[in-house]
């Protein structure tokens, strides 16, 4: 697998990288207490998601910290135009929408900070924050994280940290005012962009690596289909389901083998370990990898143009 590439959502990237490792709230107790959460905001009691099956997503989706990673290390020039333009945030403007555009603000800032384009990454911050107090969760933004985050070259491992620890305080609490639904939306952004962003590199560079974390996915739709369709009284999300679908039909074509390795032995330290070499062999025809590519990018336009 390429470098972690099953962790996710590590998630929200910047929103993941954003909202720092420790909420600045002064008080403590049930989140669904600590603001007024309008009616609009609300949705009735939802289904819940087992943690077998949040863990299970966060096995197989693909870092957008660690794509861009990647992407980078095979040396890509960096292009703002694979990017969603920060004025287009004010179009985000239903509880729906500005979950999407956290995913995919969020993965954008993570593209940006990889770069350290630290000149364009405050007004994607601005950008973020807007559609995070839209939907109330603003109280877990912080700033100072943020500045960090955007002003240093950060080691991976410690954005990875600090992203899983800032989605589950998001995620719990989203869950808690009975909004699991936005949830499950901001991960589909998160994916969405960092799949995009993945295509137009693959479409430059023609790497079969960058080819191989896209198709890999299909496992991912898998999972999220079937989350989203929990919350498809929702006509939002029904139609979000529903593309995604015609994607996973697209995903049905890529043929994925999983062969077993022989274990290697090292030490570590002074204890004898025995560590498993697995891969996986992914198999796509061109016409096939093309069609994934297009409906990615369509998909992605309409989350864009119709908010």
């Amino acid at each position: 697998m390429l470098l972690r590439y099953r962790q996710l959502l590590c998630i929200l990237l910047g929103v993941a990288l954003l909202f720092g490792s420790s909420c600045q709230c002064s008080r403590t107790g049930d989140a669904s207490g600590d603001l007024d959460i309008p009616d609009s905001l609300l949705t009735d009691r939802q289904v819940a998601v087992s943690q077998q099956v949040i863990e299970s997503m966060v096995e197989n989706i693909s870092s957008p910290v660690e794509t861009a990673a990647l992407i980078k290390r095979l040396k890509v020039p960096f292009n703002k135009d694979y990017l969603v333009p920060t004025d287009a945030a004010d179009h985000f403007n239903t509880s729906f929408s500005k979950a999407v555009g956290l995913g995919l603000y969020g993965t954008d800032l993570g593209y940006l900070n990889m770069y350290e384009k630290t000149s364009s990454v405050l007004s994607y911050i601005s950008a973020v924050k807007s559609l995070a107090d839209g939907i109330q969760v603003g109280q877990f933004f912080d700033f100072s994280t943020l500045k960090r985050l955007a002003t240093n070259n950060e080691n991976l491992d410690s954005l990875i940290y600090i992203s899983q620890e800032s989605y589950n305080k998001i995620d719990a609490y989203l869950r808690s005012t009975n909004r699991g639904s936005l949830s499950v939306v901001i991960i589909s952004g998160v994916w969405i962009e960092g799949m995009y962003i993945s295509t137009q590199v693959a479409r430059l560079t023609k790497n079969k690596q960058i080819e191989e974390t896209i198709t890999d996915q299909k496992v991912v739709l898998a999972t999220l289909i079937p989350m989203l369709r929990l919350y498809e009284k929702d006509a939002n999300i029904q139609s979000l389901a529903d593309r995604l679908e015609k994607l996973k039909g697209l995903y049905d074509k890529v043929k994925i083998t999983y062969v077993q390795g022989d274990p290697v032995s090292k030490v570590v330290d002074g204890v004898l370990t025995f560590e498993q070499k697995d891969r996986q062999i992914v198999e796509a025809s061109p016409e096939v990898v093309e069609s994934i590519f297009a409906e990615i990018e369509a998909l992605r336009s309409v989350l864009i143009s119709n908010n």
